[in-house]
């Protein structure tokens, strides 16, 4: 299995996108395709779209043979089946190049051939989860973001389909798809894109005799996830698409993100050009230096790809706000900058800069800041003013050739036109050279990066006619690029490929009718309804609510296993009227959060 054949591997940047506008910046800055929600169904319940938005960001992604991924990937009740039906077939219709799904009801869906990616949501850890998700039908496969590097080159060994990985951004703390904590606690289901983010609240942990071991610290908070460093050895692993998370971020950050690994995918790229190749065509002209530290974050962490250390520290205890970026001297800042700090108590504290004076931040209201104090730029005024402006432009390298019969043209994507041009009756006093007139390609899309000029010496043809012909060569090159875009469809499913597991619960997100024919297809004998669609009951005792590879006493340095640390179990871990236990199962290195139901 797995991608054996010597063909150059296509690299794709997905960069994130709340809204329309944000996505065509995405696009601009280097994104070789965008995901964004639509109306409904997208796991981020505050950041849809309209299909008619939909259908003009096709239009301007398809000039750069760049791809638009729409977000149908919370689960799905029974009585919205035919509208999701309706909704997918509309998407399918306006051109968008998939869809990233997470319930299998969906599959069953009387729906066009378009392709389908396997969410986040669907929680791909394993080979045989991936092996089943590339039988099934699915085009490529989002895999969790708690694998190694070498779980993820076992993987890619394994299928043929691209694997998409998550490489910058906030870090969920539970299994992509199995975090209940916010529907059990509040009837926000997180597979609905209603998350209540209860990770990101301060608990405190204590001991089965109620000892305090750790009191109001956000432990279950991570920090954000960066792999810029390791980028090269993640393509290297297999993946192929790498996925910038923040569909809920503003423009700026995606902006800066985007551009910054647009920049490093680019250097492995011209350095592997016999491995690798760009997804999309068109060369972005970026007008400020990318700084990930000067976007949103809570500190960075590679997480678990290079495997896991007893010492790495991978949570955001003290605060889940920005941490920005680290500050060595007051001189660095200006009027308007955001400043985060922590006080002699540990709090976290925050001030808006309106001067700096002999060393000293003024600022609207007195502040004491001691000496020595570590000191956060969150919010740069400058950096913010410079990126909320036009930023970027992207061009497609366009070759012209002109000679007595017409003029050509050829660009980078392949697409090629040519306009007959009437020769003018008088012959030329001069040798004509059109190259000026024929590269003033002004507000397109194309850059002219080669001008052949063929003309006889003797050939007349006037400015006006130059312009018109180069005018109609764009017209005819973008109805060309459209009428020739290389769209995809969905793949075939195996229906005789049994699912890994005989026996589905609640976390495995079964919500309709037609998910659960799928999975009794695939050899599934046993199948728990989802939580959201059925009402626990006292007697069944307690739900299992998160698992996560993040252990609360790894990161406080009492591993089980390693420190010899001994505690009083079970532990709990309680914030405001929230209560959850913790079990740790060491021999998987994961632990679990658990919500008894008489709490």
């Amino acid at each position: 299995m797995g991608n054996k054949k010597n063909l150059l591997r296509p690299l794709e940047l997905l960069a994130p996108a709340g809204n329309v506008e944000i996505a065509r910046e995405a696009i601009l800055h280097g994104a070789d395709a965008v995901y964004i929600g639509g109306p409904s169904h997208g796991a981020r319940k505050n950041a849809g779209n309209s299909i008619e938005d939909i259908r003009d960001l096709v239009d301007f992604a398809h000039q750069f043979r760049a791809k638009v991924y729409v977000t149908v990937n919370t689960i799905v009740y029974d009585k919205e089946l035919r509208d999701v039906e309706r909704f997918i077939t509309k998407l399918y219709q306006i051109g968008v190049d998939a869809l990233i799904v997470q319930d299998m009801g969906i599959l069953r869906l009387d729906i066009p051939p378009i392709p389908l990616h396997a969410s986040t949501q669907c929680d791909t850890r394993t080979v045989e989860k991936a092996r089943f998700l590339e039988e099934v039908g699915f085009s490529q496969i989002v895999l969790a973001r708690e694998l190694s590097l070498k779980e993820i080159k076992e993987i890619y060994q394994s299928v043929s389909v691209p694997l998409e990985c998550f490489v910058h951004g906030a870090l969920c703390v539970s299994y992509s798809g199995r975090c209940h904590a916010s529907q059990f606690v509040g009837g926000r289901s997180a597979n609905r894109g209603e998350c209540a983010q209860l990770c990101r609240l301060p608990y405190t942990l204590r001991d089965a005799d109620g000892k305090v071991i750790k009191e109001k610290a956000h432990l279950l908070s991570l920090k954000d996830f960066n792999t810029i460093d390791v980028l090269e050895e993640l393509v290297e692993a297999g993946a192929s698409s790498f996925k910038i998370e923040g569909r809920l971020k503003e423009a700026s950050y995606v902006k800066n993100v985007t551009a910054a690994y647009r920049k490093r995918l680019d250097e492995i790229i011209a350095a592997n050009p016999d491995k690798y190749v760009r997804s999309s065509c068109g060369c972005s002209e970026i007008s400020f230096e990318p700084s990930l530290s000067k976007s949103f974050n809570r500190g960075f962490t590679r997480y678990f790809l290079d495997g896991r250390k007893t010492t790495m520290r991978i949570a955001s205890l003290a605060t889940p706000k920005s941490m920005g970026e680290t500050i060595t001297s007051v001189n660095q800042l200006n009027p308007g900058d955001g400043v985060s700090y922590f006080d002699r108590n540990g709090e976290y504290c925050g001030l808006t800069v309106n001067g700096v004076d002999r060393g000293r931040i003024i600022s609207r209201s007195p502040v004491n800041i001691p000496k020595g104090t570590e000191l956060h730029r969150t919010f740069d005024r400058q950096w913010t003013n410079q990126l909320n402006g036009n930023t970027a432009v992207r061009k497609i390298a366009l070759n012209v050739e002109i000679d007595d019969k017409g003029l050509s043209g050829c660009d980078e994507r392949g697409v090629k036109a040519r306009v007959a041009i009437e020769v003018a009756d008088e012959k030329a006093r001069t040798p004509q050279n059109p190259t000026e007139t024929l590269s003033k390609l002004g507000t397109t899309i194309y850059e002219a990066v080669s001008v052949e000029n063929n003309l006889s010496p003797e050939t007349f043809i006037p400015a006006s006619r130059l312009t018109a012909a180069r005018r109609r060569l764009v017209e005819i090159l973008d109805a060309t690029n459209r009428s020739t875009y290389p769209y995809d469809y969905r793949r075939k499913e195996n229906k005789d490929y049994p699912y890994p597991s005989k026996e589905l619960d609640y976390r495995d997100n079964v919500a309709n009718h037609l998910a659960r024919e799928f999975y009794i297809q695939h050899g599934v004998e046993r199948i728990e309804p989802a939580m959201e669609v059925s009402r626990p009951e006292p007697q069944r005792g307690e739900k299992v609510v998160m698992t996560t590879r993040h252990c609360i006493l790894r990161e406080l340095g009492m591993c089980r296993r390693k420190s010899g640390v001994k505690l009083s179990e079970p532990l709990t871990i309680s914030g405001g009227k929230t209560e959850f236990e913790l079990r740790f199962r060491c021999n998987r290195c994961e632990m679990e959060v658990v919500a008894p139901f008489n709490k």
